[in-house]
């Protein structure tokens, strides 16, 4: 299960960077984004022990500035991601600690600001070209895993 499906998916780009996307690229990036959305729980979880809880809160979650703007920037495009399809992303990867009830509601918007702030990285990357493919998804990957 992915955490959006192709026509959201499609929309996002296209409203948020400007991008075109296969349905070919779909799964290569909905996986990424699901990576992301478990390393930066892992980062809460390590937070949250450190802290002594058995809770992850949204705080304990390395949101940057930055990011923030990317979730901000999602949130005007109104498209939305279903709590329930990013918890189901979610299931495969092992957890230890809960997630509070917050952060759990602001997951959706977390994921999206990760899709458009991928989709931004890709427009950066070949910035002369619309149509994304699998070397611009794998470089901006790239940006991504430093960064993140």
């Amino acid at each position: 299960m992915a955490v959006v499906g192709f026509t959201k998916l499609q929309a996002i780009f296209r409203k948020g960077a400007g991008l075109d996307i296969a349905k070919g690229h779909a799964k290569d990036i909905t996986d990424i984004i699901d990576q992301k959305v478990y390393d930066l729980l892992i980062a809460g979880e390590r937070n949250a022990k450190y802290n002594s809880r058995d809770v992850i809160w949204v705080s304990d979650v390395p949101l940057t500035a930055g990011f923030e703007k990317s979730i901000d920037a999602f949130k005007k495009l109104e498209e939305e991601i279903e709590v329930k399809d990013v918890m189901g992303t979610m299931a495969h990867y092992p957890a230890t600690l809960a997630l509070e009830d917050e952060l759990e509601k602001r997951l959706p918007e977390i994921a999206g600001g990760l899709l458009l702030t991928l989709a931004n990285i890709m427009k950066e990357v070949k910035h002369d070209d619309r149509s994304v493919d699998h070397e611009m998804i794998k470089r901006a990957k790239k940006v991504l895993d430093y960064t993140m």
